[in-house]
């Protein structure tokens, strides 16, 4: 009546038989609890555009959100994870499954997540959080109960290390029965959750911050051209991961499992993941982006700049090494 109808709330509360107030309280609560959602369009945003661009360049669904230009990461990245968390409440419902990869922003969307009740439903983490200084379980697990929290779904911690020391010591873990348990409410997921991390930045990736990798396993992954990581499995610049050495001890999906799940949300803000982001895009691991304008204006001019390398590659006739793994690039 009120948002739809344009009925004043002293009509409404005529027609109901009831208060001003109380109707007053009843549209307060709709908006709290998500039932009623308000969205700004700002007509000067380049987000429209952008996000018609990144989509009909990856074949995903994409969701640019406005912010100023002079906005801080952390503003961003705020901004950016309440979308994110507006859009998966519109997505999950009763008798769905959620899994959620722990990380920076996951933690943002998890501050955001209004309360939405829904019925059989289930959120399962995707990657192990411990490591040698810490257990990681009270990071993870306040982080995963917050979803379930807000959806009123049971939980599935994934009690394992985010990467074993051994190949062999994860072989022997993902036999038992606890772990393929918590492995078989992964392969129903209908929603897979996660960011893309990356090494530096003004917020750093958790994985690369808060000691799940040594000196030595950093020094790997720079000898082998790793840009960043999903569900810390680690990937190059054109998305391949299959034969870094690093990934035969990590927790996390591949991207190969992950493509299993119908809708995959990757949630990215900040310069810095721009080259993670491209080379997830480029493994085809993400059906549905949810990203800041800058990152995303950053996105586009990064796949220009190397479209335009690879004509004038070509034109030149010069040979280079390597596969790059994105149309029009050159073996």
């Amino acid at each position: 009546m009120y948002y739809l109808q344009d009925m004043k709330m002293e009509v409404i509360a005529r027609h109901l038989n009831t208060s001003r107030s109380t109707v007053s309280r009843l549209i307060k609560r709709a908006r709290a609890t998500g039932l009623v959602e308000i969205t700004l369009r700002p007509a000067s945003s380049r987000a429209p555009g952008l996000g018609q661009s990144i989509s009909s360049t990856f074949g995903i669904s994409t969701y640019v959100v406005p912010v100023p230009d002079s906005a801080e990461h952390i503003e961003r990245l705020e901004q950016v994870a309440r979308t994110a968390a507006k859009l998966l409440a519109s997505w999950f419902d009763s008798d769905m499954v959620l899994g959620i990869a722990w990380g920076t922003t996951l933690a943002a969307v998890s501050r955001n997540l209004t309360h939405k009740p829904t019925r059989g439903s289930a959120v399962v983490q995707l990657n192990g959080a411990a490591n040698n200084r810490t257990s990681g379980i009270e990071y993870a697990s306040d982080l995963i109960s917050s979803f379930g929290a807000a959806f009123d779904a049971s939980v599935h911690h994934f009690p394992v290390p985010a990467f074993f020391d051994f190949p062999e010591t994860k072989a022997a873990m993902w036999r038992e029965r606890s772990v393929r348990r918590v492995l078989d409410v992964q392969r129903r997921a209908d929603i897979a959750l996660f960011s893309v991390g990356a090494v530096a930045g003004a917020v750093p990736s958790h994985v690369y911050a808060a000691g799940y990798l040594d000196d030595d396993d950093t020094r790997t992954l720079h000898a082998e051209g790793v840009v960043g990581d999903i569900c810390t499995v680690f990937m190059r610049a054109d998305g391949s991961y299959r034969d870094v050495a690093l990934n035969a001890r990590a927790t996390g999906p591949t991207p190969e499992e992950l493509n299993r799940v119908p809708r995959r949300v990757c949630v990215v803000a900040g310069d810095n993941k721009v080259g993670p982001l491209l080379a997830a895009l480029r493994s085809g691991v993400v059906t549905d982006l949810v990203v800041d304008e800058v990152t995303a204006t950053h996105l586009l001019q990064s796949v220009s700049a190397r479209d335009a390398a690879g004509r004038v590659t070509r034109k030149l006739g010069t040979p280079v090494r390597g596969r790059l793994g994105w149309p029009g690039d050159v073996q």
